[in-house]
This record gives C-alpha cells, sequence and structure tokens, in this order.
C-alpha cells in the first residue's frame, strides 16, 4: 500500500508544487527569524518619525502576521495540507499578508517628517525579505514580489528628494528578484532529481516486493507440492508394491485400488491447478471467447459428482430458469473448458466440505449476464475466512482438517472469471453454508459453436458410435505417457503401434496402412507440426489418414498442430473419455470437414 500510494503521488501533476511547497515551509522559521530581528531595527527608527503614534498600529500588523504564521504552521501538521492547491492557496495568501505589512509600513514612513526616506528604505528592505522568502514557489514569488515591492517604491518616487533613494530601493529589488529567479529555477530542478529519484526508489522496492512476493509463491509451491506429492505417492507406492507381491504382502483390495486411483487423481488436479496458477500470475494464462451451451456443461458436471454427494447422504439438485430451459437461441460467451473447470471446482468443494443436507446448482439469467450459483449447506464461513479462501496457497484450517487440496481451487477460477469477463463471488454464514456465483457474459442471438465432453471442445454434430479395432499409430517420445495412451487406446479396442519419434513414426507411415495416427506435439527429430506436415505429403492411403495431435501447451501450439494438417487436438493428460471422443470423432467424421470445424 505505501508503495502503490507513494508512486500515485510521484505520478500526480502537482508532485513539483508539494516540493516547491515543502521547500516554502522549510523556510518558513527562518522568515519568521529574519522578521524578528529586523523589527527592533524598525522600531527605533521609527521612533525618530513625526507620527510615532502609527508604531502601535505596525506592532499590531505584526502580531496578527506572526498568529496567522503559527496558525499556518500548524494547520501544515494536518491531513487538510494534503491537498495541494489549498495549501498553495494558503502560502500565497500567507505571502500576501507580510506585502501588506510592507505596504502598511510604507505608509506610515510617508507621515514620518524627517525618517520618511529612511523608513521606506527600511520598507523596501522588507519587500526584498519577502520576494527571497518566497522563492521556492513561483506562483508565489511573482504575485508576492510586485505587492510586497509596489507601496515602498511608488512613495520613493513620489517625491524628487527621494528619487536617489528610489533608485537605490528599485536596484536592491531587482537584484532580488533576479537572484530569487535563479534560486527558483536551481530549486525546480533539484526538485526534478528528486522526484527521479524517487521513482528510481519505488521502482526498485517494486522489484524488491515483487521478487519477495515471487520467492513466497515458490516457497508456497515447493511447500504444497511436497505435502501432496508425499502424502499422494506414498499411497500409490504401497498399493503398487502390495500389486507386485513384494514384502510378502496379500493383493491389495478393491477399496485399496480406488483409493490410490483417488490419490493419483487428487496429485493430477494439484498439479494441474499450481501450472495454471503459476501462468496466470505471470499475465500468460489466454482464455478462448466463444459461444457455449452452458446448461448441459452444468447437468453433465453434476451428474459426475451425483454419486461422491449420494456416498455422503447429501441431495445434489439443479434448478434451471425455464427460459434457459426450453430456449432455442442464446448462449453463454467464455472459454468452455476453463467454465467447466470452474464450475467443477465449486460444485466439488461443496460435495467435499458439506457433511449433511443438500447442496443446490441454480441457473438463471440476469440482464446481459447469465448467473451460476452453487449452494451448500456447509459448515460456512465467516468474512475474514473468505477472504482467505480465495488467496492462493491458504486454506481455512477449521474446515480444511483432513480434505486434500492444495488451496489454489478458488483463487485460480476467480482469475479464469475475470479473464472470460465475468466474476466469482462468494457469500457465507458460519453453521449455516455458502454460495458461490459465478457470472459470465450472456448473448441471447448467439448460437453454441462448440460443446464441451470430457476434457475437449467439440464439433456439435453427435459423432457416430467409436470403432473398434482400429490401427492406430502413436508417436510419442515419453515412455510414460505413451503406456498410458496405448493402455486406454488397447482398453477401447484397438490396435496400438507406438514410434518414439517423429521420424519413426513417418517411416512406418510409408511402409503400413494405419486408421488413425496421434502426435505429441514436442517431440525430438520431427515435432508434431513437422510430422502432420509431412504425413500429408506422402503418397499413399496415409496421406489421408485421421491425426490428432496431443499437446500440453497453449493455443498457440493447438494452432501450429492443425495448420500443419493435423485434424483436432487433445490436450493432456487426457483422459478415457477424452480420448475415446476424440478417436470416435477423428475416424468417423471427414478429415476434411473435421478439420474445418476443428480450427474455427
Amino acid at each position: 500500500m505505501f508503495v502503490e500510494r507513494r508512486s500515485e503521488d510521484l505520478a500526480a501533476p502537482g508532485a513539483d508544487t508539494r516540493l516547491a511547497l515543502d521547500a516554502q515551509t522549510a523556510l518558513l522559521p527562518y522568515a519568521l527569524a529574519v522578521f524578528a530581528v529586523s523589527l527592533p531595527i524598525y522600531v527605533w527608527a521609527g521612533s525618530f518619525a513625526a507620527n510615532a503614534g502609527w508604531l502601535s498600529a505596525s506592532f499590531a500588523v505584526f502580531a496578527i502576521n506572526w498568529g496567522a504564521f503559527y496558525g499556518v504552521a500548524g494547520w501544515l501538521r494536518t491531513p487538510q495540507a494534503e491537498d495541494i492547491p489549498r495549501r498553495a492557496r494558503v502560502h500565497l495568501l500567507s505571502g500576501l499578508l507580510w506585502a501588506s505589512a510592507v505596504a502598511q509600513m510604507a505608509a506610515f514612513a510617508e507621515g514620518a517628517g524627517p525618517a520618511r526616506e529612511t523608513l521606506l528604505l527600511l520598507a523596501a528592505g522588507a519587500a526584498v525579505i519577502c520576494i527571497f522568502f518566497s522563492a521556492p514557489y513561483l506562483l508565489a514569488l511573482l504575485i508576492t514580489a510586485p505587492v510586497a515591492a509596489a507601496a515602498p517604491l511608488v512613495l520613493l518616487f513620489s517625491r524628487p528628494d527621494s528619487h536617489r533613494s528610489g533608485t537605490l530601493a528599485w536596484g536592491a529589488i531587482a537584484l532580488a528578484m533576479a537572484l530569487s529567479l535563479v534560486l527558483n529555477r536551481m530549486l525546480r530542478r533539484q526538485h526534478a532529481l528528486a522526484l527521479a529519484h524517487e521513482a528510481l526508489l519505488e521502482e526498485r522496492l517494486r522489484v524488491v516486493e515483487a521478487a519477495e512476493r515471487t520467492a513466497r509463491s515458490k516457497s508456497d509451491i515447493v511447500a504444497t507440492l511436497s505435502h501432496e506429492i508425499r502424502n499422494g505417492l506414498t499411497g500409490v507406492t504401497h498399493v503398487l508394491a502390495a500389486a507386485a507381491g513384494k514384502g510378502g504382502r496379500a493383493a491389495p483390495s478393491r477399496e485399496q485400488l480406488n483409493a490410490a486411483l483417488d490419490a493419483a487423481q487428487d496429485l493430477v488436479a494439484v498439479l494441474n491447478a499450481t501450472l495454471d496458477s503459476e501462468t496466470a500470475e505471470s499475465g500468460r494464462l489466454a482464455v478462448d471467447s466463444v459461444a457455449f451451451e452452458p446448461v448441459r456443461l452444468i447437468r453433465d458436471l453434476v451428474l459426475l459428482d451425483r454419486p461422491h454427494a449420494v456416498a455422503k447422504g447429501l441431495e445434489l439438485s439443479v434448478h434451471v430458469e425455464a427460459d434457459l430451459e426450453h430456449r432455442q437461441a442464446g448462449a453463454a460467451i467464455g472459454d468452455p473448458l476453463r467454465t467447466r473447470q470452474i464450475i467443477a471446482n465449486i460444485v466439488g468443494n461443496a460435495v467435499k466440505y458439506t457433511v449433511r443436507g443438500r447442496i443446490e446448482v441454480r441457473v438463471e439469467r440476469r440482464g446481459d449476464q447469465i448467473a451460476i450459483e452453487v449452494a451448500d449447506t456447509g459448515p460456512g464461513l465467516s468474512i475474514d475466512e473468505m477472504e482467505q479462501a480465495f488467496e492462493a496457497f491458504r486454506r481455512i484450517e477449521r474446515t480444511g482438517a483432513g480434505v486434500n487440496g492444495a488451496g489454489l481451487g478458488l483463487s485460480l477460477s476467480r482469475q479464469l472469471a475475470r479473464l472470460m469477463g465475468g466474476a466469482l463471488e462468494a457469500r457465507s454464514a458460519v453453521g449455516v453454508g455458502s454460495c458461490f456465483t459465478l457470472t459470465l457474459p450472456y448473448d441471447e442471438h448467439a448460437a453454441c459453436a462448440v460443446d464441451l465432453v470430457g476434457d475437449t471442445p467439440q464439433v456439435t454434430e453427435p459423432a457416430g458410435a467409436p470403432p473398434r479395432n482400429l490401427r492406430i499409430l502413436i508417436a510419442e517420445d515419453d515412455a510414460l505417457n505413451a503406456a498410458m495412451l496405448r493402455a486406454i487406446l488397447e482398453q477401447l479396442g484397438h490396435q496400438v503401434v507406438h514410434a518414439q519419434n517423429g521420424r519413426r513414426a513417418l517411416d512406418l507411415a510409408r511402409t503400413c496402412d494405419f486408421d488413425l495416427v496421434m502426435l505429441d506435439g514436442r517431440m525430438p527429430i520431427l515435432d508434431g507440426p513437422q510430422t502432420a506436415a509431412a504425413l500429408r505429403a506422402l503418397d499413399g492411403g496415409n496421406r489421408d489418414v485421421a491425426i490428432i495431435a496431443v499437446i500440453g501447451g497453449d493455443a498457440d501450439e493447438a494452432r501450429d498442430c492443425l495448420d500443419a494438417g493435423a485434424d483436432t487436438v487433445l490436450r493432456k493428460p487426457v483422459s478415457v473419455a477424452a480420448v475415446a471422443r476424440a478417436v470416435a470423432d477423428a475416424a468417423t467424421l471427414d478429415r476434411r470437414g473435421l478439420g474445418q470445424a476443428a480450427v474455427a
């Protein structure tokens, strides 16, 4: 907060004025001291005046000015003095007070008889003092100097016998004015250097704070991942050791296998959330903006979470506004994959943290937005706990004990919602429950461009039943990824040939016929786009073979693969449902038509 406020002060148009007023404020005690020292000299000279009784008026004016200046000194220490225009007016009026005192001195001198010329010269000296102490603030100098010098000079030049003294006074005042302008110029240059120096310091503070935030973020990532990876992998290792028969252990039960599978899935979810959070923090997280049908997406997600809710004895229901339920046109605008990620997180949290009661998912229109509310009868959160819940790597100890997670879901979900032009808000009450609301732009005239099934966007035409016994060539340099993809494909009933790089895949495609090719986007020798382009340049049946690019990168990598000849893309980490749908669509739809749909 300090850095941001100081940065705003430096960027403000009145920053140089503030420094000028600070300099003038610093001279205030010296000005009072000079007038205090000059006052006895003036009183001594005034005692020779014919109208010496006027000295009482001079004392009164000086007393008023000193009182006003002490009041100004006290006011400068109040918050109201932060208002630069008001402070500038106060400084200017203070200078005019002393200029009026000089005019009063000149008026007193005019009737002083033999002491007239001496007192007028003293008044001119007082004008020089006013000019000097107004020098830091240019506007005050340009206004106060003529007002202070006018009365002594006019009266000195009003009589022939004081012309010589008037010339001396004029020269002194002109010299004082010139020197004050030089001083003002030097101070302004010093102020510019001070502003640049302060800006440099603020920039360094921002860099240091950014480095500290990055260090804290990395520390939090390491701590979180260490805990989650250790717990997840320990459970999986025990189950695998039992399955391998090591240590004389019995084969794992179905419950143990399910627990190990849940631990592995939780670990993948933590890693994905951590990577997305870091990408968002660095400003490199991109989202699409397309029209999609939100109701079906929500019903699919609720269908996936209902078994978990039923197992805990919870009621999980969906309520859709009637107009949305039966509307033929209209769609939400955003990224369907990221929307699915947000809703899956808040619905999953509701099921995870609610012990008894019910969970309701409500979908309704709110003007030009669509609102998706997830309300539960869970433990609820206080205001402070709700703020912590949306901070990265922060978990609520009261409700999160014994529950897996990295504390990234809500923080990342709010960032994703903002990137899509929406918002994620929440309200909660301890002991009552919580309600999280996702709002996204809604266009009642838009037609849905994509439908979200599994983990990848697909064309809206329904694909036919997935064919069996396809001959599929997979090109993947990572042995573990290749083994997982091969296991999924063989589980789906297909024959699989594995190539470790793009060149080997191209050699196999020249000698064997395949029904489908699945290419990793990043491979040595020939990467995914290069391999896809080379396959399209072949002579023979494999020239038109359907190609699925399996990528782990961003939209640019997907576009490179599609431009090179791939028909569609599948993002890592893959799931059985996503692979089955991608294979079915790639095998049953015409390659050129599918390619056009994928590009769109």
